[in-house]
């Protein structure tokens, strides 16, 4: 019995050795939301998108994100941090449940550095 437990868990401690490298999250600062110029589009579908400002070190990404609950809790989101992963061409958070979504980047440029608490 004691050499099976003892199999199980260098099986287990070996796990992470095949599994995926995992994303490099970054603190991400929301500097400003605005709604998307194509909201009005939305207004009859009840769907609002708003262009979500957010700092990642030394660069401002502009991302797209749409509401489809219809909280439009984003528009308070103002000076909240976040932890993100930046790939080429989206911005990936994981909402309360843990679940990833993957927001669009429409523009990205140089930022003021911003200094974190820790």
């Amino acid at each position: 019995m004691l050499k099976v437990i003892c199999a199980i868990f260098i099986c287990l401690a070996a796990l992470p050795a095949f599994s995926e490298p995992a994303a490099n999250y970054e603190v991400a600062t929301i500097i400003g939301v605005k709604p998307h110029p194509s909201a009005s589009d939305n207004a009859l579908s009840g769907v609002a998108s708003y262009e979500v400002s957010v700092q990642v070190a030394d660069t401002v990404y502009v991302v797209l994100y749409t509401d489809t609950f219809g909280t439009k809790t984003v528009k308070y989101a103002g000076g909240r941090q976040v932890m993100v992963h930046v790939g080429k061409s989206t911005v990936v958070y994981n909402d309360i449940l843990g679940q990833p979504h993957e927001l669009p980047i429409i523009s990205r440029k140089p930022g003021a550095t911003i200094s974190h608490p820790k």
